[in-house]
């Protein structure tokens, strides 16, 4: 078969290295296997398939300092993931027997009992026999916290080959976004973070969720999953049929050759490389000093850190080596002549520096408030009719006298000019035109603290360099906002008392637990703000995908989502808005509205704000091209992601209805949800095309905002 392009050079830094006890652990996965009923007899893999795959080698080169048992243990692991991913693709995909599958799916989290007194049922496949033997051996060294996430990381990675299933089925390639998202679940690599936790050390629990350590995680996925993207291109698309490649989604939405896409997935994978880098070396250890962690957590996550790198180097040395992969002369491609050896894909240090090194240096060279020109809008698909609330005026009235009691138009920050060009009601009243006046209110008033809030980081803090002042803002904005019914911050700003307002009159009916998902979700918001200050003071344009992650944080995407929720009850169960498939919808919903600002204000952040937090300029940075073609990229990634959540909320919804056996009231519900959302992109469209906070005559007169020179206090009355 023709190679369908050549290997890019890869940013490899690390070299890998060998743990010795690779022969221990090849000879007894192979009796593992064996014993599990994978080989002879399986349909599946004969005993040369295994040798030929060689995963003892894979996981010598990924965890190389582990002890021989261990080793052997997290071989058996890696044998029986691509053991479950063939028998999948046999059984399932290439039937495109989508209930078969999902009822086999359904079976195995059975096998993975946090609590090991708990029977589980008799395997009926060397998948569920593989499973209940692995998981029985693993876990009682673990902490029942490591025990939860490594499950629902497995289930994850089961369940998310639905999905490919899916796509197969329809003839769907995904676009860059869904497929980044989808791959980190469907690929593994948040499964293998898991694993390298059991041969190093396990991340304390009380920063598990964190942004750092999420960053550290999601950097390392996309980076496996890119690098195995760009190796098993040849097998997976051209032999199988496989429509999941990273490869394949780029060349797609761009149209452009095999080759071109392969040499961008590559630069993508650099970026991540480089965005694991800077987490581990700057967020990282600030979490460390800022947690007041003690010095055996902080060595258990270098250990960690270390681990994940000592996974990327040794995968891709196992990549370059398996026959499993398309990697005919790669090990020969060296510009180093005749260094072939173990680690020496890593060795080509000048091409790494010169390359990589370019890239990560154009990161900080931006040059601030640039005159770039009105922006440029094109016709952004819209398929859903605008609505506005009869009650838009009122609303209009009650946030001046609301926005001046509360004290934020005294600040320096926005005064009443502004706060009637920014018309926050006018996008309420599209987003939920059925509103009664008081929910209008209150709507408007949310997003006003919020927009005034997007502008009050980096206008007092960011002009100073003042990180650790709005690291203070941002804890007394937590405080107040209480959910057990604890005493509130006492507000001294007009932050504080607007935030402290809305949460009383917002969770006023809320449980504790409903008031916890709220707060939770202005707790996500606040801290992107931290991240946009952070990268300011830095002059930092960030990473693509760190940027389209965040982006949904800084707009407040989870609030939004909290507040469209309210009242749904518990008619519709939880788990369905955990399901991939609702996630999906709402990540779509929300990078179209977030992209969408980024179009309108593109002049507003880059002239007049010295902004690099805008997807035009992200797009700018990575590929090197011109403000027109950057926005053409972005534009189309605004159409496909309405596109996609079409596609979901025809095609995937219905589905998750049923797996979940939802009743008709139910059903009801979450189609009234899909609405709420159609309103909520109908009225933020709308809202860009009409208000002045955009538009250059507007800019010209109010662009140069007043800084004020310390922190504004609200002068009480």
């Amino acid at each position: 078969m023709t190679k369908p392009f050549e290997l890019p050079h890869f940013y490899m830094p690390y070299p890998a290295r060998l743990n010795p006890h690779l022969d221990e652990a090849r000879a007894h996965s192979v009796e593992w296997a064996r014993g599990m009923g994978m080989l002879e007899g399986s349909g599946i893999w004969e005993q040369s398939d295994l040798d030929a795959h060689d995963y003892g080698l894979l996981c010598a080169c990924t965890h190389p300092d582990c002890d021989g048992p261990a080793l052997s243990l997290i071989t058996d692991w890696y044998v029986w993931v691509f053991f479950f991913d063939d028998h999948f693709l046999e059984t399932f995909k290439r039937s495109q027997d989508r209930d078969g599958g999902k009822a086999y799916l359904d079976r195995l989290p059975l096998f993975m009992p946090l609590d090991l007194s708990t029977p589980v049922p008799e395997p009926e496949n060397p998948v569920e026999a593989g499973l209940a033997d692995l998981w029985a051996r693993t876990v009682p060294s673990m902490s029942l916290d490591w025990r939860r996430r490594f499950a629902v990381a497995t289930e994850h990675l089961l369940n998310e080959s639905l999905w490919e299933l899916s796509n197969i089925n329809e003839g769907r390639v995904a676009n860059p976004i869904e497929y980044i998202e989808m791959r980190r679940k469907v690929g593994g690599a948040p499964w293998s973070a898991g694993l390298i936790e059991y041969a190093t050390a396990e991340v304390p629990a009380s920063i598990a969720g964190t942004r750092p350590l999420r960053v550290l995680m999601e950097t390392f996925a996309d980076g496996v999953h890119l690098r195995n993207d760009l190796f098993s291109y040849q097998r997976e698309v051209q032999d199988e049929g496989e429509l999941s490649n990273g490869v394949l989604v780029l060349e797609t939405f761009f149209g452009c050759t095999t080759q071109e896409a392969a040499d961008a997935v590559n630069d993508v994978l650099t970026s991540r490389l480089h965005q694991f880098e800077h987490t581990a070396l700057t967020e990282v250890p600030a979490l460390a000093l800022e947690k007041g962690l003690p010095p055996d957590e902080v060595a258990a996550i270098a250990a960690y850190t270390q681990g994940l790198q000592d996974w990327q180097s040794g995968g891709h040395e196992w990549h370059m080596r398996s026959s499993r992969y398309m990697n005919e002369g790669a090990l020969n491609s060296s510009p180093l002549q005749g260094l072939t050896g173990f680690g020496a894909s890593a060795a080509d240090v000048g091409a790494l520096l010169a390359a990589a090194g370019a890239e990560r240096l154009r990161a900080y060279t931006h040059v601030p408030f640039q005159k770039v020109g009105p922006s440029r809008i094109p016709e952004f698909h819209m398929p859903f009719q605008l609505e506005l609330s009869p009650h838009l005026d009122n609303a209009r009235r009650n946030l001046t006298d609301w926005m001046h009691a509360m004290g934020m138009l005294q600040e320096g920050v926005w005064d009443e000019d502004k706060l009637a060009a920014y018309d926050l009601p006018l996008c309420s009243a599209g987003i939920d035109p059925d509103a009664t006046p008081e929910a209008l209110d209150l709507s408007a008033q949310w997003l006003a603290w919020g927009t005034y809030g997007d502008d009050y980081y980096p206008m007092v803090y960011g002009h100073r360099r003042d990180f650790a002042a709005a690291k203070v803002c941002t804890e007394r904005l937590k405080a107040c906002m209480p959910v057990e019914g604890e005493e509130p911050l006492v507000p001294a700003s007009g932050m504080e008392r607007g935030l402290t307002d809305l949460w009383r009159r917002t969770t006023a009916e809320m449980t504790p637990d409903q008031r916890r998902t709220l707060r939770a979700a202005v707790d996500v918001m606040l801290e992107s703000w931290l991240w946009e200050l952070s990268n300011q003071i830095q002059n930092r344009i960030p990473d693509p995908v760190d940027y389209l992650e965040m982006r949904r944080a800084t707009f407040g995407a989870d609030l939004t989502m909290a507040l469209c929720r309210r009242g749904h009850g518990p008619k519709v169960p939880p788990e369905v808005y955990r399901t991939g498939s609702v996630r999906s919808l709402e990540n779509a919903a929300v990078d179209y509205a977030m992209l969408l600002n980024d179009v309108f204000s593109y002049q507003k952040e880059i002239e007049y704000e010295g902004e690099t937090h805008n997807g035009i300029l992200v797009v700018q940075n990575f590929f090197g091209c011109d403000y027109p073609t950057a926005l053409g990229i972005v534009h189309d990634l605004t159409t496909q992601r309405m596109q996609q959540f079409e596609h979901v909320a025809a095609n995937e919804l219905p589905i998750v209805y049923d797996d979940f056996d939802l009743s008709d009231a139910a059903r009801e519900t979450m189609q009234g949800y899909v609405a709420d959302l159609q309103n909520w992109m109908a009225g933020i469209l709308n809202w860009h095309q009409h208000v002045d906070r955009y538009k250059p005559e507007y800019l010209a007169r109010r662009g140069s905002p007043f800084v004020p020179d310390r922190i504004p206090a609200l002068p009480f009355r």
